[in-house]
This record gives structure tokens, C-alpha cells and sequence, in this order.
């Protein structure tokens, strides 16, 4: 029996139309979940909000100086803002979600997916955004807001595309990189624990059970390439574990990332310690480009030795740093290393 695989949202091509026919053509009876391929201006994942925050009222660039690898400047609070002059109106992801959709139909009707596969929302986390772009002491104040109007926008989404149609997944990064340790630009506080608990507890608690959730488990894709490699599955498991806990329905799916060159027992092996129920799926995002199917069916051997019945991804998106040959051929690894049975 075939693996499922997954696409965690970005995928380098021209338009959301060419995504789903290049699904059709590849995957189309593999795929549960379909992202829009995060075309246009979300290409760059958060990116797109900068503009956004710079366009407030209250927040101001706090330098000249461009964010690592970002070419965009840091924001802070004006001196002369107070809270309640911070506000978010429309983010624009309910917006896009709208449109894809308009196109995921048509496309349905045009056979390229199939009737039973869900259309995929892929959502940062709000401390993704507000924890990249503005300045460390003032996130506290500007995140509540950003995270109501990032609620709001998943209650358009819930209130414009019906439920047996919809799957929301949250991208989890700096919260990620933050639960790992290591990133030296993000680095955990005390508390931590706790926060996380919290946040995702009403992230999830936004999603009725009838619309699918998940979780992207992500140690970022700046230029194709991980701010730090994990050292092993420990921490995204744990960080898996803490999410389920805290998020008060049943979770549908989570994703964590596979290096191209850890097809070693150690990296798999803290996989025996992910309590998820039977609803729960597991996509392993061990596709990659230049080792193909030969490679992936490598790390599938191992990783079937300390986990059953898991689906196949790439790390993380596939929209930065990639060409539509590199997608395309990406796709057709999918596809046929799906197809390898499990041992």
C-alpha cells in the first residue's frame, strides 16, 4: 500500500493553476491535504507581512540595518504609541485562501483532485511574524494584537470555505528553533514551556474538529537551508508531545524535518516517544532533490524501524531557492518512492 505525501504550503511555480495541475499530473491520488502553492508575493513565507507592520501607525524601522539573510529592517514601537493604538486589521491570508480556493474547485472539477482531498491553509504562527520583524522587548506588545487579527483571519477562512473541504496548518519555526536551543538569534527564555502551552492551546482551539488541523514542525528554509540542523528527532518530538497536549482536539497531522545525510538509526530512534492517537498522522519530510528516490528510501528503512504507518514530505516548503524543473522533478520523487513498500 502507498505512502500518503504532504506539502508543507510554498512551491516554486508561476501560479496557484499550475500547482494543482502539477499535482494531477504527479500525486493526485497520494495527496489528503492541497496547499495553493503560496504563489505571488507569499512566496517568501512571512515575508509578505512586513510591508503590513511598516504601514501601522506605531511601528517604526529601528535601523538602517537589514535582518540577516531577510534584506528588511527591524521594526519597534514609536515612543508615542500606547496599547491602544495597537491594532491589526485584515492580514491577507483569509483573502488569498479565498481566491485558492475559486481555483482548487475548478480544479477539482477538472479531475485534478481527487473529491476526498481537503484544501490546505498553511498559517505562521503569530510569533513567527511579530518575533522575526520587530524588536525583542517590544514583541510582548505587539503580539497579542497581531495574534487576535491573525484569529480573525481564520475565522474568515472558516466562515468562507466549508468545513468537509478545509485543513489549517501552523507553521511552527521561531518557536521551533526557540524549543531546540541552539539558534543563537532565537534564543529560548525562561517560561518558555509554559508560553508554548498557552499559544498553542488557542491556536488549536481555534479549529473546529470538523476542519482538519496540523503542525509544521520547522527549523526554517531561508535560501533552501536550516538556520540549525537538528541533532536528532528528540526536540521536535517533545515539542509534537507538548502541542498535542496542549491543544485540546485531536491533531490530524504532523510534519518534521529529515536531513539529507541522517539516514542513522539515532536520528529516528526518539520517534518511540511520540504519543499521538491513531488520528494522527506523521509525515517525515525526508524527499530530497539531489540523492531522489534512492535516498528517501533509505531514510524510510530506517525510520520504519521505530515508527509505523508515517507519510512522506520534503523538509519544509518548496518555493525558496528552487526552480519549477527542481519542483516538478521533486514531485515525481514523491510519487515514486510512495510506491516503496514498508518493511
Amino acid at each position: 500500500m502507498a505512502r500518503h505525501v504532504h506539502f508543507v504550503g510554498s512551491i516554486a511555480l508561476d501560479s496557484v493553476e499550475d500547482v494543482f495541475k502539477a499535482f494531477g499530473q504527479t500525486v493526485k491520488p497520494l495527496l489528503k491535504r492541497c496547499p495553493d502553492g503560496e504563489v505571488g508575493g507569499r512566496r517568501l513565507w512571512i515575508s509578505w507581512q512586513w510591508p503590513l507592520l511598516r504601514a501601522t501607525a506605531f511601528l517604526e524601522p529601528a535601523s538602517d540595518a537589514a535582518i540577516p539573510g531577510m534584506g528588511l529592517c527591524s521594526l519597534r514601537l514609536k515612543s508615542t504609541a500606547v496599547t491602544a493604538d495597537v491594532h491589526f486589521g485584515e492580514l491577507g491570508y483569509a483573502r488569498e485562501a479565498r481566491a485558492s480556493y475559486t481555483d482548487f474547485l475548478t480544479a477539482r472539477r477538472q479531475g485534478l483532485i481527487a473529491e476526498s482531498t481537503r484544501f490546505q491553509v498553511s498559517l505562521p504562527t503569530p510569533a513567527a511574524v511579530i518575533g522575526a520583524f520587530v524588536i525583542p522587548s517590544d514583541i510582548p506588545k505587539v503580539l497579542p494584537a497581531y495574534e487576535q487579527a491573525m484569529l480573525r483571519e481564520v475565522q474568515r477562512i472558516l466562515d468562507s470555505i466549508p468545513h468537509a473541504d478545509l485543513a489549517i496548518q501552523w507553521d511552527v519555526c521561531i518557536e521551533m528553533l526557540q524549543w531546540d536551543g541552539r539558534a543563537p538569534q532565537i534564543p529560548p527564555y525562561p517560561g518558555l514551556e509554559n508560553v508554548l502551552r498557552a499559544a498553542f492551546a488557542r491556536l488549536g482551539g481555534a479549529i473546529p474538529t470538523d476542519v482538519e488541523l496540523g503542525f509544521h514542525l520547522c527549523y526554517g528554509d531561508m535560501d533552501a537551508k536550516h538556520f540549525v540542523e537538528p541533532l536528532d528527532l528528540s526536540k521536535a518530538v517533545s515539542l509534537a508531545n507538548l502541542l498535542v497536549a496542549a491543544s485540546g482536539r485531536v491533531i490530524n497531522w504532523i510534519h518534521m524535518p529529515v536531513p539529507i545525510d541522517r539516514q542513522d538509526a539515532a536520528y529516528f530512534a526518539p520517534l518511540k516517544e511520540l504519543h499521538r492517537s491513531p488520528d494522527t498522522e506523521l509525515y517525515l519530510g525526508l524527499v530530497h532533490a539531489k540523492d531522489g528516490v534512492e535516498g528517501a528510501a533509505r531514510r524510510m528503512q530506517m525510520a520504519d524501524q521505530f515508527v509505523q504507518d508515517f507519510g512522506i514530505a520534503t523538509e519544509c516548503g518548496i518555493g525558496r531557492s528552487r526552480t519549477p524543473e527542481m519542483v516538478e522533478a521533486l514531485m515525481r520523487i514523491h510519487a515514486a518512492a510512495a510506491q516503496i513498500g514498508r518493511s
